[in-house]
């Protein structure tokens, strides 16, 4: 397990629990000293909180430089501790005094942020301190007032300590379990993230692997169907009819050479074409584009409501992405598709409603992991490929089930600021 990432944090926790101490013993002693007049030698005392404050003051300087703050160092912090409050229990009654349990403040730290042998030697310092302050130590005395016995006084003093003593440890350890436990959330949600972006990411390369593969087999037979067919262009000339569909299919295998020699210039192409675009351009251009390659698209005029004039960052696989889902809106009905853009102060809302059969309930949790498709057909990868590409520039896709009937498929794309429009 790697204890050095939170070492740090843990050591910002503890300053803010020597904030607290210092206070609240300096509030004690003030008030035994002032209040009640007891016997104590007050400089020295005083001494030791001021050295505790100066620790306190170098740790917080000390979070603010770049070097990696050690378990080893973390580890004295909590050393110089222990010898704070065993100095500060010394003067005021060892570990008969109600405050002794100061001493489980550094055990309960190196508990939840140290390695075992840590730990191991925290609880051996802790345990050594309070055996020698049973047995060394400067007692309490109260002046005798002559209207109570000095023994039952201390027993007051004693319980009304272990009153407030229990209600300020009570306070922090609920205060620092608390903050711990939240860490711990934090730190399982972000290692989540990580496991599915990592997952994701492996699918992607096989993907890609697998594409670049069938890309490099594809040369030979599509070389040799272009020979075929030229062959059978010399040999049927007379006939009209299959000249006709000769060409037909003359042009797609063009199409698909075509496909695959682009293919390698498209990171190229991906890098010149990729840049800040203001968003309502950009989707214009995006539906001019679709409607190119699908002339037969059918969708009522989009509903373009821009607050301002926000910016995104185009390129060729967000407006794939973009495709992908237009693609799919529009085979799943012929009626016209309903296409709204909308923005507040930080991301674009880009809606579809078509009006197909829905998603089946059994498929909602399923989609967006390849080759799960709703169609029948196809190979499942297209929302895959589309969550991956909105993903890794800050979006994301979801798709509903309307109460009417048919598909919701929003998507939820940051805004460019300034500084990184400038940037880019």
């Amino acid at each position: 397990m790697n204890y050095t990432s939170n070492t740090r944090h843990q050591l910002l926790q503890l300053s803010y629990i020597r904030t607290v101490t210092i206070f609240g013993q300096s509030g004690l002693l003030l008030y035994l000293y002032l209040g009640l007049h007891v016997s104590l030698n007050f400089w020295l005392i005083a001494f030791a909180l001021m050295a505790m404050a100066l620790l306190n003051l170098l740790s917080l300087i000390r979070l603010r430089s770049p070097l990696p703050l050690t378990q080893l160092e973390f580890f004295f912090q909590l050393v110089a501790d222990i010898a704070f409050y065993v100095c500060l229990l010394y003067q005021v009654g060892g570990a008969g005094n109600p405050f002794s349990a100061l001493l489980l403040i550094p055990l309960i730290i190196s508990a939840t942020s140290l390695p075992k042998k840590f730990i191991w030697l925290t609880a051996f310092l802790v345990t050594i301190s309070y055996s020698l302050l049973m047995r060394y130590f400067i007692p309490i005395t109260l002046p005798d007032t002559g209207h109570q016995h000095q023994a039952t006084a201390l027993f007051n003093l004693h319980m009304a300590g272990m009153w407030v003593n229990f209600i300020l440890t009570a306070l922090l350890i609920t205060w620092f379990v608390v903050n711990i436990r939240e860490n711990l959330q934090r730190q399982e949600v972000k290692l989540n993230r990580t496991r599915e972006q990592n997952l994701r990411n492996q699918q992607l390369l096989s993907l890609a692997t697998m594409a670049a593969g069938t890309a490099h087999e594809m040369g030979t037979p599509l070389a040799t169907m272009r020979v075929v067919l030229h062959e059978m262009q010399l040999d049927h000339s007379d006939n009209t009819e299959l000249l006709d569909d000769i060409e037909l299919l003359q042009s797609q295998v063009e199409n698909c050479s075509d496909r695959l020699k682009h293919l390698a210039e498209s990171v190229k192409q991906e890098q010149r074409d990729s840049r800040p675009l203001p968003a309502e351009q950009f989707f214009r251009e995006l539906l001019d584009r679709w409607l190119f390659l699908r002339p037969t698209a059918n969708f009522n005029p989009p509903e373009i409501h821009l607050n301002g004039k926000p910016t995104v960052f185009s390129s060729i696989p967000l407006q794939q992405a973009f495709i992908n889902l237009l693609n799919n809106a529009a085979d799943a009905s012929d009626k016209p598709l309903q296409i709204e853009v909308s923005s507040d102060q930080q991301q674009i809302l880009f809606s579809i409603k078509d009006q197909g059969p829905g998603i089946p309930l059994e498929q909602v949790e399923k989609l967006g992991s390849p080759f799960i498709t709703t169609k029948g057909k196809g190979l499942g990868i297209g929302l895959f490929l589309t969550a991956s590409a909105l993903d890794s520039y800050g979006g994301e896709v979801r798709l509903f089930n309307q109460p009417e009937g048919g598909t919701l498929t929003e998507v939820k794309l940051p805004i460019i600021k300034e500084r990184q429009n400038d940037e880019h």
